[in-house]
């Protein structure tokens, strides 16, 4: 615990003496001042960025990307069956899932 302490102690002691060499360094001669080049209005035209815009048009209402597009009515029960198929690759004879399913009413 008293590293932690002293370690913090040590770093706030060296954050201030930077400040103050940091406010010297900032108050250079009016000399040196006039040497160093201020950006231009052409330089800063140059680097200014633009921003594409991709237009966004909402749909009226939304609808799952389905087709065909089929609306069972109020209670409506999906009844499935599955069942398991034989199917004939090139890498031979292999059983599968298959599921049919349907809308009735429930």
């Amino acid at each position: 615990m008293m590293r932690i302490v002293t370690a913090a102690t040590l770093a706030a002691f060296v954050g201030l003496s930077m400040t103050g060499a940091v406010a010297q360094a900032q108050t250079a001669p009016s000399g040196m001042r006039t040497a160093q080049a201020a950006p231009t209005d052409t330089s800063a035209q140059q680097r200014r960025r633009v921003i594409r815009r991709v237009p966004v048009y909402p749909r009226e209402e939304w609808r799952p990307p389905v087709y065909p597009q089929y609306n069972p009515g109020r209670n409506a029960v999906r009844d499935c069956t599955a069942t398991y198929v034989q199917e004939y690759r090139p890498s031979g004879t292999v059983i599968t899932p298959r599921m049919n399913c349907y809308w009735r009413p429930g």
